[in-house]
């Protein structure tokens, strides 16, 4: 009989899991766009970017559980916790611009794209947190072969060994 431990599952070198974080987000977020373009005068703008959004976040939830996090968790429920991040996101650089042009009415185009870019960096930072702790991480358990199964070792052959 094998004996089983319950240990969390090994989540990965963090910086790996940023790099694809960021591969997989960026990936999804490049042919998103480009699907907008390609719905260009077949939809109004706001209705293909919201539909096109909501599939990208379906997407690329999906792609961050299986690649950047290695988790078996899934439905709705990790869809819903992953699409409340990229609202927060929304939210968070939108405030940052309103800010911006408040205490810059007429910004110049670099300023307002540094002023972009900086919220969408910490926003994106804080949402791998936000996945990688809370939507895909926690308590997960796993099947642990015992030292011998993994080596290669056969019980059998420890026993004819005695």
């Amino acid at each position: 009989m094998t004996a089983q431990s319950n240990q969390p599952k090994p989540s990965g070198h963090v910086g790996a899991a940023f790099v694809w974080f960021v591969l997989c987000g960026g990936g999804v977020g490049l042919a998103s766009s480009g699907v907008l373009v390609l719905t260009h005068g077949l939809l109004p703008v706001a209705v293909a970017n919201a539909v096109i959004t909501v599939v990208s976040t379906l997407i690329a939830t999906e792609l961050h559980g299986r690649v950047t996090f290695r988790s078996e968790r899934g439905g709705w429920g990790v869809h819903l916790r992953s699409g409340l991040t990229v609202a927060v996101s929304y939210a968070f650089t939108t405030g940052a611009l309103l800010v911006l042009y408040v205490v810059r009415p007429t910004p110049s185009v670099i300023t307002e794209q540094a002023v972009y870019l900086t919220a969408s960096a910490l926003a994106g930072i804080a949402r791998f947190a936000v996945l990688r702790v809370v939507v895909f991480g926690g308590e997960r358990k796993v099947r642990r072969e015992p030292v011998l199964a993994r080596t290669g070792v056969a019980r059998t052959g420890v026993a004819m060994a005695a």
